[in-house]
């Protein structure tokens, strides 16, 4: 088989070889360091917390940590206190100078974002960890369970190597990234997210198995793959503006001839946010709940409603609120991050236009047109494979943490890493000579 030929193709090119070996034992070393017990925890009373993670918010935490977080791990933070930090600077690097310079600064000027970054992680850090650890009685471990109390020492020291946990996490995702192949960070929630899947799907078959319903979770399976497909061509979806390349002639000028140059594409992807808008969705959606338990509205009806609402993750009132703030994020996003002026400008200095539209300003107004078109069907479509969790809940009773993986961040980081990491895969094949792993990828012949 040619996919079989492929992967023999992979494990000849030593570079390669090395660089996924590098990746897979680093990959390892996290998911040890997720089954590592914060000292002072008695691992044999985690029933209640794993029981309390096992669906809802906590579920979806306890997915991106791959289970730590239900394990009291010294991985618990998981990497998400980097992807809060970095999502942070790329806003702030909206409306601060400083930061706009030093995105404009090239290698040295990222170099200094990153190291902010970093700070800022271990800023959020410590404040996520007390947090977790005060939560850590009511979402069901029994005082019995802290082996030396809960005073000072216990915080100091739990808090420290939480810190450490996620700082050795973010670590780890840089050597990948350097080292190895893929985006390390991505696949390291990547992997957090598979690592619980089997036993998500395990548990849901178990119920169904009890209702001799074997065709149901067939049924289930085969919905699952049609929804894996539909956020592959969600990821993989572009519009393409073609752009003519003017020659360079003899005597220095340009043939502005539409035949004379090189015939091109600017591919505008049709969610060119990613899973960003869900991930602000879902970061804002944790306001009304809290909002409605505060003493401001607590023992009112609204606040009970909010309460009742929006606590529920397959909740109808949940799920509305939650499409609506991912349409508005995928424009918010979108716009701050595909600069249509910039690609108008390098497409201006590099001798190229667009056919019928003038470069410069029409070119960047025809470009943001264009991406305003394509952002919304792209953001609707976002917002539907985002919400598909709640439908299968309520439509087929899927369990919950089962139901997780039918859409949403988890589905769509799962798919937009696994393609990255094989596009890349791809690119060492290819320069190689060897047939790639995707279709697109086509034979190269070496030259003698």
């Amino acid at each position: 088989m040619k996919f079989i030929e492929s992967l023999k193709n992979v494990w000849k090119i030593e570079e390669l070889r090395n660089r996924i070996i590098v990746t897979l034992g680093l990959l390892l070393v996290y998911r040890f360091g997720a089954q590592v017990v914060l000292p002072g925890i008695d691992a044999s009373q985690l029933g209640g917390l794993a029981d309390s993670a096992d669906g809802g918010l906590l579920g979806l935490l306890n997915a991106f940590t791959g289970g730590a977080f239900a394990n009291a791990s010294v991985f618990a933070l998981g990497i998400m206190p980097y992807i809060s930090a970095s999502i942070v600077v790329q806003l702030m690097g909206i409306a601060i100078p400083y930061l706009q310079k030093l995105q404009k600064e090239g290698a040295s000027g990222q170099k200094k974002i990153t190291q902010i970054t970093r700070w800022l992680t271990i800023a959020i850090c410590l404040l996520q960890a007390p947090g977790y650890l005060a939560a850590l009685p009511q979402l069901g471990i029994p005082p019995s369970a802290f082996l030396l109390g809960t005073g000072f020492l216990f915080y100091f020291s739990s808090v420290t190597i939480l810190v450490t946990g996620c700082i050795f996490a973010m670590w780890l995702g840089e050597k990948i990234t350097d080292k190895g192949i893929g985006n390390g960070i991505s696949l390291l929630i990547m992997v957090g997210i598979i690592a619980t899947l089997p036993q998500s799907f395990i548990q849901n078959a178990a119920t169904r198995l009890e209702g001799n319903n074997v065709m149901l979770i067939l049924f289930e399976l085969v919905i699952w793959f049609v929804i894996i497909l539909a956020s592959i061509m969600l990821v993989m979806g572009v519009r393409r503006i073609a752009v003519q390349y003017a020659r360079r002639t003899a005597s220095g000028g340009y043939e502005k001839s539409a035949m004379a140059g090189s015939r091109q594409y600017i591919p505008l992807k049709l969610n060119a946010s990613g899973v960003m808008p869900i991930i602000f969705a879902q970061a804002i959606m944790f306001v009304p709940s809290w909002i409605g338990g505060s003493a401001l509205l607590k023992d009112s009806t609204v606040g009970a409603w909010m309460q009742a609402n929006y606590s529920d993750l397959f909740g109808f009132w949940y799920n509305v609120t939650f499409a609506l703030l991912i349409i508005v994020f995928t424009y918010f996003y979108t716009a701050i991050t595909v600069p249509t002026n910039k690609m108008a400008d390098d497409l201006k200095r590099s001798g190229g236009f667009i056919p019928g539209i003038r470069p410069g300003s029409e070119t960047s107004e025809y470009l943001d047109k264009i991406m305003s078109q394509i952002t919304l069907p792209g953001s609707i479509f976002l917002a539907l494979i985002a919400v598909f969790p709640a439908f299968i809940v309520k439509l087929m009773g899927v369990s919950q943490g089962w139901a997780l993986f039918f859409g949403g961040t988890s589905l769509l980081i799962m798919v937009g890493v696994a393609i990255d990491t094989m596009q890349q895969i791809n690119s060492y094949l290819l320069n190689r000579h060897y047939d790639g792993l995707m279709k697109t990828g086509k034979n190269r012949k070496a030259v003698a």
